[in-house]
């Protein structure tokens, strides 16, 4: 293997360079490259001060994932950067592309920071369910103080470099074009200049003046971080670096670090990471497929999915031709997009300049010859299958050769579809979630006779428009609703049992969900597919929607709502529930929050595997991919097949029979092979 570590001088500086593609990962050998090149330059006389920069696209942009769960390999991060730190010659990180987890803690060991414009810096590791481990939470603190350090190391997210020198971890931004000469020319400025050390900092004392910092972040924080623990050890570790000298907070985050990393939740968060991006991979495509140029789309439909849709391919920059039956309808779809752009630029996300632009790229029509020369074509009309079925007819007229025909089905038959047209092979799914323009997940639904070319351009078109997707194949429901279903069975199984509708609720909410599945059918509303007939009262959703109960537009669903739509039970809610329980004849008796979890959860987990089964997921942490990003399964978990996995899929098993539930014979295959594998 070529060592990746390099050195030179430029007269009395020694350049120091890393080339380990493809973003300059902090492997063993980059480590060992590392301490040797430094100890070099300490012995030579000649040397007075050093730069350490990156060769290819970025500076160091983290640990090297690879090995995570192997035993350590020597020499540590730590133990470099200690010694980087401890010289008396001034050592400079010179900064382009991503300084990310240990690359931003190398950088933070040297003694000055010079960074390109374009550069970007952080501490990631909160999104592997980790704190950083080689002092970055005692050296950031130290040298820009807590105020400043907290939403670095909690939140994860990088900032700019010029943000970077503002709060003081950057000392100078330097050329795009004259990296190494200019960080150089800066190493030699602070040639016998005492070295500032940012372990001597005393920067955090704003977190020991007023305490309070912590507790105020953390209660601002508060939704963003439920459930997590890294979020928490984070801020514990930035206390630290105030309150402890900085050997024993090193010891601390050590500590804390370690206890994270051997930790369920790390676990779970590291799976989800290699996850999203296998789940990019289809087996039998292969990589080099040659892509369809999509550089038009139509929409038919300027509802609140057709237009959340338009809104993904207009915010990248592809025009969108929408289509609607009626004037008023496209004039109101239209109309939301623009006040959707209006109030994301309202909270600063978007300039003026930008909602024009994306507006620009807008054209609404009421007739289907106006889509004659789109590259794809998405339907978000009505679910039902002859109205998709005449739509794809119509399309197969009007819409030129070679362009993909979509549906947005949620639940629909994509073969049966697909046979409205004489191009079968450029008819797949593409079911974005509600609100489309937020939700991050796409199930691009593959056909039976969906052609390869057109599998992989979605693919790659999910990532442009800054989804991700997920493969499924062609069975009700596909991977995520398909899974919804036995879990909203059960949910109304145990209300007609006895268990409290807000018990249910509160159990997924304790699980880590976002909300419960009576909260979701009140934000939703009760009414969706309703079928409006008072005297035909067949289900509990016909009995609410009889009494106006509509859910939270209505201040009443299953639950009673006040002005600022907090939820309290229902009385006539649950006299609604008690008289269907009756004439059914259901006896009542006290359900636990335990037989709730296990019935809500372990039916899903037995579909997943079905799903598995009959090959319509390609691989158990593609299902994991689409209910974390589709349905609020908590992260921290890893999805609901790793998390079965966590907790023994004997046990998912046995809870299943225990509560008289059908089990799949694949289930008890993986049960006793002790995975999905």
């Amino acid at each position: 293997m070529t060592d990746p570590i390099s050195s030179h001088r430029d007269g009395d500086v020694l350049v120091v360079v890393s080339n380990n593609p493809p973003v300059n990962a902090l492997g063993q050998a980059v480590r060992a490259g590392l301490k040797r090149e430094i100890e070099a330059g300490l012995a030579d006389d000649a040397v007075k001060a050093m730069v350490i920069r990156c060769d290819g696209r970025t500076f160091f942009a983290g640990a090297d994932i690879t090995e995570f769960g192997k035993p350590p390999q020597g020499p540590g991060l730590g133990e470099v950067l200690d010694a980087m730190e401890a010289s008396d010659k001034p050592v400079v990180a010179a900064i382009h592309g991503t300084a990310l987890g240990g690359g931003c803690e190398v950088a933070l060991a040297c003694h000055y920071r010079v960074a390109v414009p374009s550069a970007k810096l952080g501490l990631p590791e909160v999104k592997l369910g980790l704190i950083p481990g080689a002092a970055g939470t005692q050296r950031l603190p130290r040298l820009v103080g807590a105020e400043a350090a907290l939403p670095i190391v909690v939140g994860g997210d990088p900032i700019s470099a010029k943000k970077a020198q503002a709060i003081g971890l950057v000392d100078a931004l330097i050329g795009e074009d004259s990296l190494e000469a200019d960080a150089v020319a800066f190493a030699r400025s602070k040639i016998g200049q005492p070295v500032p050390r940012a372990s001597e900092g005393t920067a955090n004392q704003d977190g020991v003046k007023n305490p309070a910092i912590f507790d105020e972040f953390r209660h601002k924080q508060a939704r963003k971080i439920r459930g997590f623990d890294a979020p928490n050890a984070g801020i514990e570790a930035v206390k630290a670096a105030g309150e402890l000298p900085f050997a024993e907070g090193v010891k601390k985050e050590r500590e804390l670090f370690m206890k994270l990393m051997t930790g369920t939740q790390s676990a779970a968060m590291r799976h989800y990471f290699f996850a999203e991006r296998a789940a990019n991979k289809i087996d039998d495509v292969p990589a080099d497929t040659p892509l369809i140029p999509i550089k038009k789309v139509g929409v038919i439909g300027a509802g609140t999915m057709g237009g959340g849709i338009s809104m993904n391919f207009l915010s990248a920059g592809i025009p969108v031709t929408i289509l609607e039956m009626q004037q008023d309808a496209l004039d109101r779809g239209t109309g939301t997009i623009r006040k959707n752009y209006e109030n994301t630029a309202k909270r600063g996300r978007m300039t003026a300049e930008q909602v024009e632009g994306a507006m620009g790229l807008l054209t609404g029509t009421l007739a289907y010859e106006d889509l004659a020369d789109c590259d794809l074509v998405i339907e978000a009309v009505y679910e039902n299958m002859d109205v998709k079925k005449q739509v794809f007819a119509k399309l197969d007229e009007v819409v030129k050769q070679g362009a993909i025909l979509a549906s947005n089905t949620s639940y629909l038959n994509v073969d049966e579809i697909a046979t409205a047209t004489k191009r079968p092979g450029y008819v797949l799914g593409l079911h974005f979630f509600s609100p489309a323009n937020v939700m991050k997940l796409l199930e691009i639904v593959r056909g039976e006779k969906t052609r390869d070319d057109v599998l992989a351009t979605s693919m790659a078109l999910a990532k442009k428009i800054g989804k991700v997707a997920a493969v499924s194949g062609v069975c009700p429901g596909f991977i995520g609703n398909r899974m919804l279903s036995p879990r909203q069975q059960q949910a109304q199984a145990l209300i007609m049992e006895g268990a409290n509708y807000w018990d249910i609720d509160d159990v997924l909410l304790e699980f880590g969900f976002p909300m419960g599945p009576f909260q979701m059918g009140d934000l939703a509303g009760t009414d969706i597919g309703w079928h409006r007939d008072p005297t035909k009262i067949e289900t509990i959703r016909d009995a609410l929607c009889a009494k106006g109960r509509f859910g939270q537009k209505a201040g009443k669903g299953y639950y009673d709502y006040d002005e600022a739509r907090n939820r309290t039970p229902s009385e006539e809610t649950k006299a609604i529930i008690a008289e269907f329980a009756a004439k059914e004849g259901k006896p009542q008796r006290e359900i636990g929050k335990d037989e709730i979890r296990e019935r809500l959860l372990y039916p899903m987990v037995n579909e997943g595997a079905k799903i598995l089964d009959e090959k319509m997921a390609q691989r158990a942490s593609d299902i994991d991919v689409v209910w974390i990003n589709g349905y609020g399964w908590p992260l921290y978990t890893g999805g609901p097949m790793f998390w079965a996995q966590t907790i023994g899929l004997d046990t998912v098993v046995s809870g299943l029979e225990k509560h008289g539930l059908p089990v799949s014979d694949y289930l008890r295959e993986r049960a006793k092979a002790g995975g999905f594998g």
